[in-house]
């Protein structure tokens, strides 16, 4: 049943987004426009499945690492997995100083997870274990690939509207210079497309299962807390050059960029952080077979992780 319904969920946005493509395609084109859009639209779509998540990682600069390169990394995700019931996804580290992480894929079976250096650096290791469960999470509940396809066709559908500053005074243009106008701001409205289809009560369930994965919501909520304290104190460009891409993250990566308010696809993190502080209070209340198999009743930890 949750299958079918992400399944029609990604089917809806896709035909959402295909049919903005065409929109805009007519705006700067009229209809031989629109059907060129189409056209385009369509491949992307079948493109995007395969590959957006590769796209995603390369416009990242992520690199892919293993037990060698980054055995304490590697080794958390793997026990994660293993305790979600998930295959084990690749593992990805991008270098920047700003504490972020994402996941990506378009299955279970095909996903990755990306940390960045300066989640690495500055998070203590329950932290990281709590942020790598939250992006499990995200695999698991399979948001990934609406979430990757998304961020694929709305950052085309910007460059489109910028296309039209060049070909927006095409005669067939049934609009006009409004047209032209229209779609030059669709880059912008791409944004909201992408905050209004990625719905944010995912951070929420993606928040609330990531404490079931590592039996930590305390955990969670504690890294929640550090990376707010210090998102806007480092610059993460990639996500600035393809900024459709931020709902992707843990956290908001343009936080204190020119972009942060425009593309404010998370939840505000206090709210995030309360959410997990009663979930905590509720959990310390509850008999051990209730909570995660990691977690006993006097609060130590007995996950591989601890």
């Amino acid at each position: 049943m949750f299958l079918t319904m992400s399944v029609m969920r990604t089917g809806i946005l896709l035909a959402g987004l295909t049919a903005l493509f065409m929109g805009v395609g007519l705006m700067i084109g009229g209809t031989g426009g629109m059907m060129i859009a189409f056209v385009i639209a369509a491949g992307m779509n079948l493109f995007s499945y395969w590959n957006a998540d590769k796209m995603i990682l390369r416009m990242h600069n992520a690199r892919e690492v293993d037990e060698r390169s980054a055995p304490q990394l590697v080794t958390i995700v793997r026990q994660l997995a293993e305790h979600a019931d998930l295959p084990m996804p690749k593992v990805y580290v991008i270098n920047t100083p700003q504490p972020n992480a994402f996941a990506t894929g378009r299955n279970p079976e095909n996903a990755a997870v990306a940390a960045t250096t300066g989640l690495l650096e500055t998070l203590t290791q329950e932290e990281v274990v709590a942020v790598m469960a939250h992006e499990l999470a995200h695999v698991k509940n399979r948001d990934t690939l609406t979430m990757t396809i998304t961020a694929t066709l709305a950052g085309a559908i910007s460059m489109l509207g910028n296309f039209a500053l060049f070909f927006g005074n095409n005669r067939n243009n049934p609009l006009g210079v409004v047209g032209v106008l229209a779609a030059i701001i669709v880059a912008p409205m791409a944004a909201v497309l992408v905050q209004m289809a990625i719905s944010r009560t995912r951070e929420f369930a993606a928040d609330k299962l990531a404490a079931e994965i590592c039996g930590r919501p305390d955990w969670m909520a504690s890294a929640l807390a550090r990376i707010g304290s210090l998102t806007g104190r480092g610059r993460i460009e990639s996500a600035e050059r393809n900024p459709a891409t931020a709902h992707l993250f843990i956290a908001n990566p343009l936080a204190g960029s020119r972009f942060a308010g425009l593309f404010a696809t998370h939840p505000p993190m206090d709210q995030r952080i309360e959410k997990l502080n009663e979930l905590t209070r509720n959990w310390g209340d509850a008999p051990f077979d209730e909570r995660s198999q990691n977690t006993p009743s006097d609060g130590a930890t007995k996950g591989p992780w601890g």
